[in-house]
């Protein structure tokens, strides 16, 4: 399939896709507002002095791993505005919790060359970083042809994405020669974007900036208040970013360790906003005394499940933790970054599911920083070792926090490439 074939192919499906999207909106309104942003029609939110940087994450892991690099990008060229684009309502809750008015936010347009020459026409960019593997090829397209640079940041490419890619080769290598600098996590991706097509000379391996976590200023201080309301003498287990049926798995987990732990507190995070209401729904029909952070309620002692329903105070959660679960691990949803847990210093427990996150967490696991279990009766024992043996956990949560740092630097590196491509006049 070429670009023309497959540009045709998507015109095609756009009524089809418009009408998922409407679908969506029922259970999640977000997905119906500003909607024609989808199709390249976007009001001018503010008049630029200068030519804005355009990155692009498409929901909320890619938007949080971006974080650091937009701070660092802020703090050394504050005269650059920055336009965050997600594909998501989440990532878009992301943006606006992360940066308030510092970036303005839109929806990525679909990848057709209607839709995003109408944007980029709009925005004239001075460059665009793309977070991670959100590549469309219209949309680099249209960027080499109107002349602004494309980086693509953090990229990671597995085996399975590289086999899909590889199959329409005829639509890959074009895109991937048009790409002005991929800045991959580490050379085994590095290798599969170059047999792809890839120049070499358009690949740079810098690291994975999730390594560049870090805790939240004052994290001590406010994991100690915290559990002064808990109970500073509870020990609390905390699954963060959950996906449906996890949540049911760990209520379940946990009513059997309240059997030998009935001051154990579990916080449950669930990864999506829409999901709150159903999750605090299971914790009541569990028989459960729930309390949620939406609402003010703050956890007493005989709190058994304290509800994380809102959005950027995960790692004020994890601060006040013990043992940290991270979620779409146990459901073949890829897994989620267990790098921010571990830079806390908390044991991290995860599921079989983690090829997002494959080589962090296997390299993570040797560190000894990083448990990994095949189902609910594995996270049970798993938690009952960490809980029968204070030193264990202990040197868990050091081993993880150890490896991180040992890790760290990418984001200089990362920024270096974003400066020389994208943000130099």
């Amino acid at each position: 399939m070429n670009r023309l074939l497959y540009t045709l192919l998507f015109y095609v499906a756009l009524p089809f896709i418009l009408a998922r999207l409407w679908w969506r909106g029922l259970k999640v309104p977000a997905y119906r507002e500003r909607w024609l942003e989808r199709l390249g029609f976007c009001q001018p939110k503010q008049q630029f002095n200068t030519q804005p940087l355009w990155i692009h994450a498409v929901s909320v892991g890619e938007t949080l791993a971006i974080v650091p690099l937009v701070t660092l990008i802020q703090a050394r060229y504050p005269q650059v505005p920055i336009v965050m684009t997600t594909m998501t309502p989440t990532g878009a809750e992301r943006v606006k919790a992360s940066f308030g008015d510092r970036v303005v936010h839109y929806y990525c347009p679909y990848d057709l060359p209607c839709a995003l020459n109408r944007f980029i026409k709009t925005l004239n960019p001075r460059g665009c970083v793309i977070v991670e593997t959100e590549l469309w090829p219209n949309l680099v397209n249209c960027c080499a042809q109107r002349g602004v640079p494309v980086l693509v940041a953090n990229a990671r490419l597995s085996e399975r994405s590289a086999k899909g890619y590889a199959r329409f080769k005829k639509l890959a290598q074009p895109m991937l020669e048009q790409i002005d600098m991929v800045a991959v996590q580490n050379e085994i991706d590095g290798q599969r974007f170059l047999d792809l097509g890839l120049p070499s000379r358009s690949m740079s391996v810098t690291g994975s900036i999730k390594f560049d976590v870090k805790a939240p200023d004052g994290s001590e201080r406010l994991a100690y208040a915290l559990r002064q309301m808990w109970g500073a003498s509870r020990k609390v287990l905390i699954g963060v970013s959950t996906h449906e049926g996890e949540e049911s798995a760990l209520i379940a987990v946990y009513q059997q360790l309240l059997l030998d732990y009935p001051d154990l507190l579990l916080v449950l995070v669930p990864r999506h906003p829409e999901r709150f209401d159903r999750v605090a729904e299971l914790i009541k029909q569990a028989g459960l005394k729930v309390a949620r952070r939406s609402l003010g309620q703050q956890p007493d002692s005989r709190t058994q499940v304290y509800l994380g329903d809102t959005m950027g105070e995960l790692m004020k959660l994890l601060a006040a933790s013990d043992i940290a679960f991270v979620g779409g691990s146990l459901i073949e949803r890829g897994g989620h970054n267990p790098l921010e847990p571990a830079v806390l210093k908390k044991p991290v427990i995860m599921g079989p599911h983690y090829i997002n996150f494959q080589l962090i967490c296997e390299l993570l696991a040797q560190a000894k920083g990083l448990t990994v279990v095949q189902d609910g009766a594995g996270l049970e024992a798993e938690v009952k070792r960490l809980l029968l043996d204070s030193d264990q956990l202990l040197e868990q949560g050091q081993a993880g926090y150890a490896f991180v740092m040992k890790n760290q630097g990418a984001l200089e590196k990362l920024y270096a490439l974003t400066e020389r491509y994208c943000l130099k006049d």
